[in-house]
């Protein structure tokens, strides 16, 4: 049997830009990517803490160090400026391998790692 389990999370990051002229995504500071072990393209659920949107979305690699967390496309229209949300991505496993899988969680202050 497999299930899906938190892989990843990216918890309160305050939104820095919102573009709608743009395919869509989200663009996320890449240092931030790497501590929550997340790559470009994949599928994350977005959760705004500011109005209850929930959607889901895939990630484009920010300039490292920058801070940015990016809503582009019809995201944008799901957040504003300042907003803050929360980034999470799921992996289906085998049950018991989740039994013992340990989720990257990350805590930033100000959009970044400290």
């Amino acid at each position: 049997m497999y299930i899906q389990v938190l892989k990843s999370k990216i918890h309160r990051v305050q939104v820095t830009d919102a573009n709608l002229d743009y395919i869509g995504s989200i663009t996320i500071d890449q240092e931030l990517m790497n501590a929550a072990n997340l790559i470009e393209g994949e599928k994350v659920h977005i959760f705004n803490l500011n109005n209850g949107e929930r959607f889901e979305t895939y990630i484009i690699k920010g300039e490292k160090g920058s801070g940015t967390i990016g809503l582009n496309g019809p995201a944008a229209r799901k957040v504003l400026i300042g907003d803050i949300i929360i980034i999470v991505s799921y992996a289906t496993m085998d049950f018991e391998e989740a039994k013992t899988f340990k989720p990257y969680l990350v805590f930033p202050e100000n959009n970044k790692i400290h």
